[in-house]
């Protein structure tokens, strides 16, 4: 058989005239936005669960539609599905130019684009494939994740929600919970027991039209005011075959690699890549307080300033590997908790160096409004797997330290 022949990669800084010139016709240059350099321009709202509405998802949907058929909306992903076929380092280029422009959030396809995206490539049929795959990449379509339910918390392998196989459907029942914009997502990812096989080997996973009869969203209510998460509740609901992914009784290794997905795409603002890391940013709130001499804060910004270091160059260590072919692996556990203790580092920080004026609204410009995030540091604690999980990750699978003695079997095989 003939060779496919190769595309021909083009260079790098060719690639970032190309993406510059296209942002310059389709966005405005940033300017002096809360998480950036600037202090006291703009909107200073820090949060991170920002509970994205049906309106801003379907803004994020509109430009990420601009974008990908500008040939930048999935640089790394195949030709033959609509991708450009590039190395990754190309698309990590383009995302750092797209931050110096205004451009809707990207926060509302989180879900949908680092975890249910490459979960459907990996092991998606050709019909499932198909109707989602580039639906997803391109903003047509936003996939949200159906693994958490109210009685497994996060011990994957307890999930209740059952499906039956009917001819060629199967028909699913049970109730998931912590669901990440379920109230504006066409499609989504799902774990459900299949078998009474023993734990871990009898679960099946699949995609799910969000829009489908028996498929009911309810918004749950956080303390930051928002209504980020859902419960989903599914009643009956009918899924083809065709729409399962990988193989019967197969899912624990689909929920695998979502996970490994979830911490990577989690795990990658550790080092810098989400805007409340811009240490530019934290030293003018600092010096705008008069906080610079008090050797508590100096002490709180050193240990914030060492940690993001640190989680950069885990960063760069686990993008190395991936370019040489590895596969995904236990470093995206540390990716994840250095993620969060980055996080509560930097709550610490500006609780220290705000005081009161974190808890009363003064009207001072970047002041009370850090509220909303130290009130949402918590949730990142539990989203992706718990610390206590990735540290279990850590221990066994980096340090080699011993498992846990095994739980003993509760009296419905469940364990």
């Amino acid at each position: 058989m003939p060779e496919k022949p190769q595309q021909q990669t083009p260079d790098l800084e060719q690639f970032r005239a190309e993406a510059k010139a296209f942002l310059d016709r389709a966005a405005r240059p940033r300017r002096g936005r809360g998480t950036g350099e600037a202090w006291g321009e703009g909107d200073d709202r820090v949060s991170l669960f920002r509970g994205a509405t049906v309106e801003e998802a379907e803004e994020a949907r509109k430009w990420r539609r601009t974008v990908f058929d500008a040939g930048f909306g999935w640089i790394s992903g195949p030709v033959e599905l609509g991708g450009r076929g590039l190395p990754r380092r190309y698309e990590q280029a383009y995302l750092r130019l797209e931050r110096d422009y205004e451009t809707p959030s990207r926060s509302p396809l989180g879900v949908s684009l680092g975890m249910v995206g490459p979960t459907l490539q990996q092991f998606g049929s050709p019909e499932a494939v198909g109707r989602w795959l580039r639906a997803i990449y391109r903003g047509d379509s936003v996939g949200c994740q159906l693994f958490s339910e109210p009685g497994a918390g996060s011990d994957l392998a307890a999930v209740s929600t059952r499906a039956t196989r009917r001819g060629d459907d199967w028909v699913i029942s049970g109730q998931k919970v912590w669901t990440s914009g379920a109230h504006f997502s066409d499609v989504g990812l799902l774990l459900a027991r299949t078998s009474p096989s023993p734990r871990h080997g009898n679960l099946t996973a699949f995609v799910i039209d969000m829009h489908a009869p028996g498929v009911e969203v309810r918004p749950l209510r956080q303390m930051t005011g928002g209504a980020d998460f859902n419960e989903v509740f599914l009643n009956d609901v009918v899924v083809p075959d065709a729409y399962r992914l990988g193989d019967i009784d197969g899912g624990w290794k689909v929920a695998v690699a979502t996970l490994l997905h979830e911490r990577g795409a989690i795990g990658g603002a550790a080092g810098g890549g989400s805007g409340l890391f811009r240490m530019e940013r934290l030293v003018a709130m600092l010096q705008q307080l008069g906080r610079t001499d008090d050797p508590e804060v100096r002490q709180a910004y050193a240990r914030l300033h060492a940690g993001v270091v640190a989680a950069k160059q885990m960063r760069a260590r686990a993008e190395a590997a991936a370019k040489a072919g590895k596969t995904p692996g236990a470093e995206m556990s540390l990716s994840k908790l250095a993620l969060t203790q980055n996080l509560a580092a930097l709550a610490h920080l500006v609780s220290v160096a705000l005081g009161p004026k974190l808890l009363t609204d003064t009207g001072e410009w970047g002041t009370f409004a850090w509220s909303e995030f130290v009130l949402g540091v918590p949730g990142f604690r539990l989203g992706g797997g718990t610390d206590e999980i990735q540290r279990n990750i850590i221990a066994e699978r980096v340090l080699g330290l011993p498992k846990e003695p095994a739980i003993a079997q509760s009296p419905n095989g469940d364990g």
